[in-house]
């Protein structure tokens, strides 16, 4: 008997009742003891209310469970679809945790790529949602083939619309590398949200050592020590409303310029504390993050990677209303030098800038590279030549601001040497040379007698120590007092709106990993 338009209704009405109920009530109660919330109260936070359109709802797949009856499911174990962020179209996909563990199969990775794709053909933003117990034992190979779909996806959008990550539960073996693949990658600081190539259990079989799962792939071990995460969030909700924030900074796509909104602090506001900020003693450390906050629209910045390598600021925040990308040494850390950590993070983010037309700002206080067995072994040279090829590399707006110390080859590094910046502005307490001027002068003059020797050395720091030789050679664009920092960036910004960087025709370069 052939149904009614009615009855078709009632029908769809109960089966996604059904989809929506995911793995039914008791598994998601489960989710909800543990302090989580479920994959599709994670989306409803993430979209504007009503906006979001669910991609492949009705996608079934029976998996059979060798020799056991087969199992329907309900949502695949993956919500995907798109909607509005603050009035932007953004796709996303949550895994679904209450559906077998949000384990991944055949057709949980299709409805994920097929969601990928789309947000590729569509040039929007993708946010992705992990929340999986790993690959899905009982189909085999398709796991494996599965995760191989995601990552091809991953490296297809690289470059092309922003990709963001949240871990808001395990992740895995296979499934931690598309988080690694993608711009950036939040973690939700709770005992269910973790992320390892091979859990504690395999650990301890295999070397002896004795880990818990969250000292060994919890939020604070990736924020702190390995890098591989870029923000903290203490709650599914406030990672949810980070990114959020995160969107609101970057540009849908690779065509298209940051968004800017109405700007409320003014554009010609000189701050006068800048002008008392820098210690008499040029060994004492402030605070870069204080300038930075001085310098930028009402004080706002947003970090990435905040805990990891403290000597490098990495954040993004608005200069008249655009977004910026502003990289910084921090002299409180390790008095603001270069490392192998600090020029990975630094390079990865110089990078992301580059690809989405996001202006770099560089403030510059870097008395060198670290010194030590353990850095040189490491391979500081090969890290620190990131940073040597992503500035020139990079063809966006690029300004240099010389607070104070800026020495040797991390002079070069920070965005200051030729082929960099396209304008260096230097403080009077700006000190640009080889090496410190004190250091220098006793190396020169050491074959002099005392007397002469301490007034020598005096008159070269006199003469060195300031950034007017560097003016005279035409390194140095513009000496300004620091208050003058505000006006002079936006200026400059306003100055480059229209660059448009050429780059030699060729393939691609081979930039030192």
């Amino acid at each position: 008997m052939t149904r009614t338009t009615r009855e078709k209704a009632e029908l769809l009405k109960e089966k996604s009742r059904k989809v929506e109920m995911g793995g039914g009530e008791k598994a998601i109660g489960k989710l909800h003891a543990t302090g989580r919330l479920s994959a599709r109260e994670r989306l409803a936070i993430l979209f504007d209310e009503g906006s979001f359109v669910e991609l492949d709802k009705f996608v079934e797949h029976r998996c059979t469970n060798f020799g056991m009856d087969k199992i329907e499911l309900p949502d695949e174990g993956v919500i995907t679809g798109y909607g509005k962020v603050n009035g932007r179209t953004v796709f996303a996909y949550a895994q679904d945790f209450s559906v077998m563990g949000g384990s991944l199969g055949e057709m949980h990775a299709n409805k994920m790529a097929k969601c990928m794709d789309k947000a590729m053909s569509a040039k929007c933003p993708i946010v992705g949602i992990n929340d999986s117990g790993g690959a899905r034992i009982q189909e085999g190979v398709e796991g494996l083939t599965g995760y191989g779909k995601i990552f091809h996806r991953n490296i297809m959008a690289s470059g092309m619309v922003p990709q963001i990550s949240a871990i808001m539960g395990p992740s895995a073996g296979g499934a931690v590398y598309s988080p690694a693949l993608m711009d950036f990658v939040y973690m939700v600081k709770q005992d269910y949200a973790r992320m390892f190539i091979t859990g504690p259990e395999v650990v301890k079989a295999t070397t002896g050592e004795d880990v818990g799962p969250l000292e060994l792939g919890g939020a604070m071990v990736h924020n702190q020590k390995s890098g591989n995460a870029h923000f903290v969030a203490d709650s599914d909700e406030d990672c949810i409303s980070q990114i959020k924030h995160l969107l609101s900074f970057l540009p849908a796509n690779y065509t298209e310029k940051p968004p800017a909104i109405e700007c409320t602090d003014p554009t010609d506001r000189m701050e006068d504390d800048l002008d008392t900020i820098i210690p008499d003693s040029s060994n004492r450390p402030y605070d870069m993050k204080k300038v930075i906050k001085m310098v930028v629209d009402n004080g706002d910045i947003y970090e990435s990677q905040k805990l990891y390598a403290p000597n490098m600021i990495t954040c993004f925040a608005r200069m008249n209303g655009s977004s910026v990308g502003i990289i910084a040494n921090q002299p409180r850390a390790l008095a603001g030098c270069l490392d192998i950590n600090a020029s990975d993070k630094a390079a990865r983010f110089i990078r992301f800038c580059d690809c989405f037309n996001i202006p770099l700002l560089t403030f510059v206080d870097v008395p060198g590279y670290l010194p030590g067995t353990q850095q040189e072994y490491g391979g500081i040279i090969r890290h620190g030549a990131k940073m040597l090829y992503v500035y020139p590399e990079a063809t966006v707006p690029k300004i240099t601001i010389v607070t104070r110390k800026a020495y040797g080859g991390a002079y070069i590094g920070m965005c200051s040497g030729e082929g960099g910046p396209d304008m260096v502005i230097a403080w009077p307490t700006a000190e640009i040379a080889v090496m410190g001027a004190d250091g220098a002068a006793k190396i020169i003059f050491r074959k002099e007698s005392d007397d002469v020797k301490q007034q020598k050395i005096e008159e070269y720091v006199e003469t060195f120590a300031t950034p007017y030789q560097a003016a005279k050679r035409g390194i140095v664009d513009h000496v300004i007092n620091p208050r003058e920092t505000r006006p002079a960036i936006i200026s400059a910004l306003e100055m480059l709106a229209n660059k448009e960087g050429k780059r030699p025709d060729k393939k691609h370069g081979n930039i030192p990993l």
